[in-house]
This record gives C-alpha cells, structure tokens and sequence, in this order.
C-alpha cells in the first residue's frame, strides 16, 4: 500500500477470522468485526481527507455523532466508518488523490 505507519496498532483480539478489502485499490485486511474505521486506521494513517482543506481526517467521536468518518466505497456509496463493520470484498477510497 504506501509506506507511512498505520494510526491504530492492534495490541489484542489477533485470532478472530481475517476478511479481505481494498483501500484505494490495494489490497488489504481486517478482522471479523472490525469496524471500517478500525480496519482502515491498522492500515492507513488517516480515513480519508478533508472535502475542503484536504487535510488528514481519521475521526473524531468514534459514536457516529459528529459527521468527521465518512468514507467513500468504490461504487459511490458513503459509510459513517465508525459505525459500520467491515465486510468481505469491501472496497474502499480514502480520497489518497485529493
């Protein structure tokens, strides 16, 4: 993927069942019952960037209150990622190119 340090290092919960996604086109992966901000965060330095500034974004509330973890999937569709769990064959944008 690139080479900058994921946010999030998982310390515990290392045997649950391992599910495949894409971020930004490369592949990637999670645990069963991740959400989609925690599997992007373990591979990626931020969710996605800023509509506006383009500044990094990795949430904020982390309770679906706030509005700062949208994510985008590949086909268009916008996830509140920190209330939405992973799921095989997810495929999703974090606006790398903004």
């Amino acid at each position: 993927m690139n080479a900058r340090r994921p946010l999030l290092v998982r310390l515990a919960e290392t045997d649950r069942a391992s599910v495949a996604f894409t971020l930004d086109g490369e592949p990637a992966t999670a645990l069963e019952g991740d959400t989609v901000l925690t599997a992007v965060l373990t591979q990626h330095d931020r969710l996605r960037r800023n509509e506006f500034s383009h500044a990094p974004r990795a949430g904020f509330c982390l309770m679906g209150a706030c509005q700062d973890c949208w994510i985008a999937t590949a086909d268009g569709e916008r996830l509140r990622a920190c209330a939405t769990f992973i799921a095989p064959g997810m495929a999703l944008l974090s606006g790398e190119d903004a």
